[in-house]
């Protein structure tokens, strides 16, 4: 591989042994590194190394590396998923940065999301909202059974817009307020948008609201980093609809 295909850089991560220790940021150079490598193909071999020297690798989220699994995350250079739009971590190429650049590599930070390990948080709060109301208790049916409520096209659209979110949490780093609101109005229109998820609206955006409020996030101010920096480019258009669909439930409930 020629030599154009190839950068060094410095890196400035974030370490920190266990989530109540005091973390800092250290110095390691990564050479020659493919430009046809993702982020984390990238930190595999900066592990390589430090495995080899006898030190501890860095400890990163990972799964799937196909940008479906929403595992992956870390703040690059102070922006979540790094510096491409509609991109996860797993999928940002390091042809994105340039030959001896420091870039700097930090966890997701928030209130709700406590650090386990180096760029390792835990997201757990997320799936507590999820299991607070985050379903339909209606029988799926069989595969003849999938047509037979119609759905008009454009809510068909907009609720598989809302459903492309993967949970990586990037919303929740992003936003000054470590607000949840882009997760909690995806997860809710997905299913308000639906007939099936109709009986038990108000119910399910209360219990997830809540739910929410109680993990410890912040409130929605409208800033729209959250927007800009989710790797599936939820719109804050739901975000709207979540306060809409929480109105109703209350009025409902008074």
């Amino acid at each position: 591989m020629s030599e154009t295909n190839r950068i060094n850089l410095t890196l400035k991560v974030w370490r920190q042994k266990v989530g109540e220790s005091k973390g800092r940021l250290e110095e390691y150079q990564a050479k020659e590194i493919s430009t046809d490598m993702s982020f984390l193909e990238m930190l595999d071999v900066v592990n390589e190394r430090l495995t080899l020297k006898g030190e501890e690798p860095i400890a990163f989220d990972h799964d799937c590396r196909e940008g479906i699994c929403g595992m992956c995350g870390g703040v690059i250079n102070g922006r979540a998923h790094g510096q491409e739009k509609g991109t996860t971590l797993c999928q940002l190429h390091m042809r994105h940065f340039k030959n001896g650049e420091t870039v700097f590599i930090e966890p997701f930070k928030a209130k709700a999301f406590k650090n386990i390990k180096d760029l390792i948080v835990d997201r757990s709060a997320f799936d507590k909202i999820i299991q607070s109301g985050g379903y339909i208790s209606a029988n799926t049916g069989g595969a003849q059974d999938a047509n037979a409520i119609l759905i008009p096209q454009t809510n068909a659209d907009l609720a598989m817009d809302a459903a492309a979110c993967i949970g990586c949490g990037a919303c929740v780093a992003a936003c000054p307020n470590a607000s949840a609101m882009l997760f909690v109005s995806a997860k809710v229109s997905h299913l308000a948008l639906l007939p099936q998820g109709a009986p038990e609206a108000a119910a399910r955006v209360a219990a997830m609201v809540n739910m929410m409020d109680s993990c410890g996030f912040g409130n929605c101010s409208n800033e729209r980093e959250c927007e800009a920096e989710c790797p599936k480019e939820i719109s804050i258009v739901n975000i709207a609809r979540l306060n809409r669909e929480f109105i109703k439930a209350e009025f409902f409930k008074s």
